[in-house]
This record gives C-alpha cells, structure tokens and sequence, in this order.
C-alpha cells in the first residue's frame, strides 16, 4: 500500500507488501525487500538496499550522501539487513570509495536519533542507543550494545557481545565478551547478564574470565598477556575470538 502523498521513482524497486506512508521520498536506484514499513516523511536515497520486513520510523533518512569532504560522488551503497529497525530521525550514510558501502545487519534495532556514518559495518542482532553517533569505518561485531549518547571514533571496533555503557567516548577497539564505562573508557569486566541471555554456559564465561585477567589483571603488557594466553590457555572459540580481535586492532584495545 502505498499513500498517494508519497513519491516513488519509478526506477526504484519495491518488493511485495510493503507499506509507505505519507510524504515518503524514495529515490532512483533503491532497492526495498519485501514486508517492509516505511513510515510518514521517510526519505530514501540513491543507492539504498534495504532487506525484508524492515520497519522504518518517521524523518529517518537512508543512504544519504557521505559527510566526508573526499567523496567525489561516487557509486555507493548503504545496506540495511532484514527485520531490522530504524527509528525516528535514525542517519544512515552511504559508502565511499574506501569500501563502497555501509552495511547494517540483520535484526538490528538502531534508536532515534542515532547516526551510522560512511563505509560503517555492523553486523546482527546489534542496538544502538538513543542518540549515539558512529563515525565513519566503524567495526561493530553482532550482539554489541551501544547504550545512549556514546561516541565512536572513526575506525574503531568493537567486538562481539561487548556493552558499552551510556555516554561514553569509544577512541580505543573494545574487545568481544567485557562491558566498556567511565571515562576515559576502560574495561569494567564482562558483559554476563548479555552472555546469560545468550545461551552461554558458566564454563564458557568462565574461560572467558581466565583470558582476561591476562590482558587487564596482570603485571603484563598486551603482547606479552597474549602469548601467555596462546600458550596456556586451552584452545576454545572464546580463546580465538579474543586473541584474533586484539593481535588485528589497529587502534590499540581500552585500558583495564
């Protein structure tokens, strides 16, 4: 259904049973999957490719061009996965020529006001808070939690499972599994309420536990705690997602 108030273009392609409602724009080159519910004065710009049953809130804006003064105008595109939410006055830009696209994922729930920003990539099952604003080459692995009012600097990651607490400045990669507060951000220990929730056993948060009283409870820099975990710590996922995300980061982890 769509409200005759609304404007489509007539190259854009839309899926079966979707609703738009009033004062939508919805540009050339836009791609939207079946299910979906695109609310009043939603705008939908050139190179948007959004999945199925996606819900889309008031003034929210999809695919705008990147705020980054090397964009030339270049193909792009902004991603949204399938059953993800997008609430009112949500900013998601397009992509670059750095990666070509900003990617949310799949049954993400981004809060009003948020901002994903240039070549971002966010994976499943993510929500990001009221009003927190993600910079452009952003990492967020599933199952993050970003609270609201956080600010993340550009390139940074933050890892699987993390939470970060409320109004913090994210400058340092967080890695997967801990809670991220204070100021400056700082590890606080591990995200086990989000853990619990997800099915994970008391062995495995134990183990989880283990590994970083190396990195963040020892007398040892971070190369030296990781190749003590490498040697002593027995071979698990946990093991190999931490020790893979922290030997990869650019920026350097969060202090302990």
């Amino acid at each position: 259904m769509v409200q005759e108030m609304s404007f489509i273009h007539p190259e854009a392609k839309i899926g079966a049973n979707v609703e738009i409602g009033p004062f939508v724009y919805i540009d050339k080159n836009v791609e939207i999957g079946d299910g979906c519910l695109i609310m009043a004065h939603a705008t939908i710009l050139s190179g948007a490719r959004i999945g199925k049953n996606v819900r889309v809130f008031p003034n929210a804006v999809i695919s705008a061009i990147p705020q980054d003064l090397k964009f030339r105008g270049e193909e792009t595109t902004a991603v949204v996965g399938d059953n993800t939410t997008v609430r009112e006055c949500v900013t998601i830009n397009r992509g670059t020529a750095s990666k070509g696209t900003t990617i949310v994922g799949s049954n993400c729930l981004l809060m009003a006001y948020s901002h994903i920003a240039h070549d971002c990539k966010l994976g499943n099952n993510i929500i990001i808070g009221n009003a927190s604003q993600i910079a452009g080459e952003v990492v967020i692995d599933d199952w993050a939690i970003l609270s609201g009012g956080i600010l993340v600097h550009q390139f940074s990651r933050i890892g699987a499972h993390v939470i970060v607490q409320g109004g913090s400045r994210v400058g340092k990669d967080v890695p997967p599994y801990v809670t991220a507060g204070r100021d400056p951000l700082n590890y606080v220990g591990l995200n086990i309420v989000g853990l619990r929730r997800r099915g994970f056993t008391n062995e495995q948060i134990d183990r989880i536990q283990s590994i970083y009283r190396y990195v963040y409870q020892s007398d040892l820099n971070t190369t030296q705690a990781i190749e003590k975990i490498i040697s002593d710590v027995e071979d698990s996922d946990e093991k190999s997602l931490i020790v893979d995300f922290i030997k990869s980061s650019q920026r350097g982890i969060i202090r302990g």
